[in-house]
């Protein structure tokens, strides 16, 4: 039986076990839209702008580790993706994007919505197809979930020609997929694990540095293991938080520019270095040539090209965490010794010490709200049981450092492009892959803005998303800057219009809650918390706080800036012997 191009379409999602995509409908898609109308097996969710379509299937993805899907029509509709896909590409988040086109005939015509989107997205993901023939699209589909999913993840566009989708033929579901160019390698090379199992056991000083290629991998009990097993402290980049307990007495915080002081001050005085499933992102490394002088370093990743790409390293391993440290266990299991105990127990009590000195804090007042408070709030209400997904700037950074993340896949924030308006439909996105848990965006005043039109989704969809928008009047993170760095002129970082949060919520239908003082902060997230429906909190907080520590570009990730109450104790910082 011939059936049409969008029949396959959906066809295909279902093999590959889809069951929600976001999307916007126009003119070349209506064909592919029309069937979905009448099938009952995928739900479609209808956004209010393509940009949140695409965040909402990457937090999906984010959430679940299953490959997030959009459906966008052609020309603006397709060029709308842009962001979302840029902001999947930099995270290695798996998505299939599908945009319409014109028909094949009108290609290069510069036809009505017409837009080279193939040629416009080749840089921002890992694989792209115009699909011109109706008898490849089924194989095509397949190819692309498997190259979005498989090696490191990344999002795969699809550009589909109206006259594809219209077009009819049998469909054949492919029995597999053979890519002679690509072949992603797995299995690490056990001669280098066991060198770098007895580098690890020889360490005085080790650190891991685990990225997001532990989440995306599954490998965060391994990873919990190898620590414990090791006695080696870890620290997670933004993109890893979660993979490693937070609240694990290993756990050593976020490094980098705004990492922790101890995290930071580890990785420099470290004699080695065991990196996973990350890249080295200058946010993390700071001054590269001063970047843990003293350490030699083991890089794990699936991908070869991010291994020495920013740093150079001494053990690379190319294969997937989880497998390689699995290995890496089974080597370590057999070597513990009690001298080896002592050594770990020697560089605790220096890590201790620079807890102590340096912890994460903040100068709490009881007459206006520090953000900060608001994020230990949420996190002592909710007892870390629920998805946080950020915006992007101080708000990303306060919840990155207040909240605790004891799972994977808890802490949703766009980390390589830094997208403002992710949050907030990334928030969706995450609700609708899992309608049973509570979902918290941490937001700005700015970011929310970007794609605030997505509360119609979350309304009309019945999803209970609450949003905390840390209200400071400014974009917070320039402001910072401009303070520390520019003279303190806040050369168009000052948000002199911003609308009533509250106004805004009601107008769409969801609810609206305010805090101006700390006391009312508590009530609000409990009521925020007892209402099954869409939330804005609008938090009114001191717009002076800034976000601390503070390494400024450029600078080794031990010259970190502190508040004025922090420096004070600048004269009392002892190294533990």
């Amino acid at each position: 039986m011939k059936i049409s191009g969008s029949e396959i379409v959906l066809e295909c999602l279902k093999k590959e076990g889809v069951k929600h995509i976001f999307g916007y409908p126009g003119g070349v898609v209506l064909h592919l839209f029309d069937h979905i109308y009448k099938d009952k097996d995928i739900q479609l969710i209808l956004t209010r702008h393509e940009q949140g379509a695409t965040h909402m299937a990457d937090a999906y993805s984010r959430s679940t580790g299953e490959v997030g899907v959009a459906l966008v029509t052609s020309g603006p509709g397709a060029t709308n993706t842009v962001t979302g896909l840029a902001t999947a590409a930099m995270d290695s988040i798996p998505m299939v994007v599908f945009s319409g086109q014109v028909p094949t005939m009108l290609i290069g015509n510069d036809a009505f919505q017409e837009a080279d989107i193939v040629g416009i997205t080749r840089p921002c993901t890992k694989y792209n197809y115009l699909v011109k023939d109706v008898q490849e699209l089924a194989y095509t589909i397949k190819e692309a979930f498997h190259i979005a999913r498989s090696g490191r993840p990344g999002p795969v566009l699809i550009d589909l020609p109206r006259d594809i989708t219209a077009a009819m033929t049998e469909f054949v579901w492919p029995a597999e997929i053979n890519l002679r160019s690509y072949n992603p390698t797995f299995e690490g090379n056990r001669w280098m694990i066991e060198k770098a199992a007895q580098m690890i056991i020889k360490a005085k000083r080790p650190v891991i540095i685990a990225g997001g290629g532990i989440i995306s991998s599954g490998a965060s009990d391994e990873l919990r293991e190898l620590a414990e097993l090791s006695g080696v402290p870890v620290t997670t980049t933004l993109m890893g938080i979660g993979g490693f307990p937070s609240t694990h007495y290993l756990n050593l915080g976020m490094p980098g520019m705004h990492g922790t002081y101890y995290a930071n001050m580890a990785i420099q005085s470290a004699d080695l270095l065991v990196a996973v499933g990350m890249r080295f992102d200058d946010r993390v490394t700071g001054k590269v040539d001063a970047f843990a002088p003293n350490a030699e370093i083991i890089h794990i990743d699936i991908d070869p090209t991010s291994i020495r790409k920013n740093v150079d390293v001494d053990v690379p391993i190319v294969g997937d965490c989880k497998r390689v440290i699995t290995v890496l266990n089974s080597v370590i299991r057999g070597e513990v010794s009690n001298q080896w105990e002592e050594i770990r127990r020697a560089w605790m009590r220096q890590i201790d010490e620079w807890k102590r000195l340096r912890p994460l804090s903040y100068n709490y007042s009881p007459d206006v709200i520090k953000p900060q408070y608001v994020v230990e709030k949420l996190y002592e209400i909710t007892a870390g049981e629920a998805i946080i997904t950020t915006e992007v700037g101080q708000n990303q950074m306060w919840a990155a450092q207040f909240f605790k993340y004891d799972k994977p896949r808890t802490f949703l924030s766009s980390g390589g492009l830094g997208t403002m308006g992710y949050g907030f439909p990334a928030a969706i996105g995450a609700q609708v892959a899992n309608p049973d848990k509570l979902v918290i965006d941490i937001a700005g005043d700015g970011s929310i803005q970007m794609n605030i039109q997505e509360l119609a989704t979350a309304v009309i969809y019945k999803l209970p998303v609450k949003v905390a928008i840390l209200n400071n009047r400014y974009l917070g993170m320039v402001r910072q800057w401009q303070e520390l760095f520019y003279g303190e002129r806040y050369s168009h970082s000052n948000l002199d219009v911003v609308p009533d949060f509250v106004k805004v919520a009601e107008a769409y239908g969801a609810v609206g809650l305010r805090a101006e003082k700390p006391s009312e902060v508590e009530p609000v997230i409990r009521e925020a918390l007892k209402v099954n429906r869409p939330v804005f909190m609008d938090f009114v907080v001191d717009w002076k706080e800034k976000v601390y520590p503070m390494v400024p570009a450029g600078a080794p990730i031990d010259q970190m800036l502190f508040d004025k109450e922090a420096e004070k104790d600048d004269k009392k910082l002892k190294l533990v012997k």
